[in-house]
C-alpha cells in the first residue's frame, strides 16, 4: 500500500462531501449545531484523522520490525475506517475497486475505475 491510495480515497469522499458544505448548493448545513451539521463535520473529521496515517507509510521504510507491524496495523485500521466510508458510495461513478479491497490486497495491485477491471 502506498501514499496514493490514501489520497485517492480521501479526495474520492472529500468530492461527496464537500457539496453538502456549499451554500451555493442551498446547503444550509455544516457549520450549524444542529445534528445534521454536526454529523456531517464529525464524518468530515473522521476522513481527515484517518487519512493521516499515510504519514507513516514514509516511516515504515526504515523503521524496526516491531514499530513495522505497529504502522501496517494502524494503516489497515484506517484504510478499513476510509474504506467504509468510501463504499456508501460504491454506485458512484468516480468510485474505483480499490476502494472495496483490504489494505494488504493494495500491495501491488493494479489500481482502475470499478468498471474496467476484471
Amino acid at each position: 500500500m502506498d501514499v496514493q491510495h490514501f489520497e485517492r480515497i480521501t479526495a474520492f469522499i472529500e468530492a461527496r462531501l464537500t457539496p453538502l458544505f456549499d451554500e451555493a448548493t442551498g446547503s444550509e448545513h455544516g457549520f450549524a449545531m444542529d445534528d445534521t451539521s454536526r454529523a456531517l463535520r464529525a464524518l468530515r473529521n473522521a476522513v481527515l484523522e484517518a487519512s493521516a496515517v499515510k504519514g507513516l507509510l514514509e516511516k515504515r521504510a526504515t523503521a524496526e520490525p516491531a514499530l513495522c507491524r505497529v504502522i501496517d496495523q494502524s494503516v489497515e485500521h484506517h484504510w478499513d475506517v476510509l474504506r467504509g466510508i468510501a463504499r456508501q458510495w460504491e454506485d458512484h461513478g468516480d468510485f474505483r475497486r480499490e476502494f472495496k479491497r483490504h489494505a494488504w490486497e493494495l500491495d501491488g495491485a493494479l489500481v482502475t475505475p470499478a468498471g474496467t477491471e476484471g
